[in-house]
């Protein structure tokens, strides 16, 4: 298989991946599928992270999300 195809497989199964996380959230049915409202929502969040408590609003993400996945599977 030639490279550029591995990446793309690659690439193709971190968007996949990444879907089900918003799927997973309920986004998709909180917001009836309005890619609009989410497009704005990650934008939102995407500020957070750039702004100057940045560093710890990812810390508290990433600890709500490590939680959540850990609830799913005990």
């Amino acid at each position: 298989m030639r490279e550029w195809q591995v990446k793309r497989r690659e690439r193709t199964r971190q968007l996949i991946e990444l879907g089900g996380l918003v799927a997973k959230a309920d986004l998709v049915e909180l917001t009836d599928d309005d890619r609009a409202a989410l497009y704005g929502a990650f934008l939102t969040v995407a500020a957070k992270l750039r702004g100057p408590d940045g560093a710890q609003a990812l810390v508290l993400f990433r600890r709500k999300g490590k939680r959540a996945f850990e609830a799913e599977n005990p």
